[in-house]
């Protein structure tokens, strides 16, 4: 890719971004265009869909959590590494407003742009919660789908203006309800 081009596109991510923050995922691709003081069709040109903006725009971020993931396999104990895990994941997820909507149906739709990168992000939870449950530390009933609707929900209340204040403390509940021996608040760092 030419360097204006990339510099172009790279502007456009970055107007994207602040409008889904601003204004939620439904936001008009027009009125991104116009914030980015171009045309529709040159967003469209980089962006031929919606799906395709949030694919790019999500994308590094997806690739940060699952990193994440990883690290804290090793670094961390199957708890502690689960649990902040799940925090970034949702404090993540409360960025862009309704991503998690989006979320949810690209895990079951192989042909949605943003399937390749959810499914890589649930693995990566649901491998921090197999560790966890291997040591006995979280509960056996739930799995990587489950711990993946939990990031949704947990989200979900932190967008909710009446319950945004709560979402900290419903996070310990929730977090308190996966873990065996409710570790939870030791791993708030």
């Amino acid at each position: 890719m030419r360097a204006d081009a990339r510099k172009n596109r790279d502007h456009l991510l970055a107007v994207a971004g602040t409008a889904i923050a601003e204004q939620g995922v439904d936001v008009s691709l027009r009125d991104i265009a116009r914030r980015a003081d171009v045309g529709l069709a040159t967003l469209l040109r980089h962006f031929p869909t919606r799906e395709a903006l949030l694919d790019a725009l999500l994308r590094t971020s997806f690739d940060e959590l699952t990193a994440k993931a990883h690290a804290l396999e090793t670094s961390n104990s199957p708890e502690e590494a689960l649990v902040s895990w799940l925090r970034d994941c949702v404090a993540w997820t409360t960025e862009y407003r309704g991503v998690t909507v989006l979320m949810a149906a690209a895990i079951d739709d192989p042909e949605s742009a943003l399937h390749a990168s959810c499914v890589t992000l649930r693995a990566a939870g649901a491998r921090l919660l197999t560790r966890a449950q291997e040591t006995g530390a979280a509960r056996g009933d739930i799995d990587g789908a489950d711990l993946f609707a939990l990031v949704a929900m947990l989200a979900w209340l932190g967008d909710q203006p009446s319950l945004a204040p709560r979402a900290d403390h419903l996070f310990q509940v929730v977090a308190s309800a996966i873990l065996t021996n409710a570790v939870s608040s030791r791993a708030e760092a």
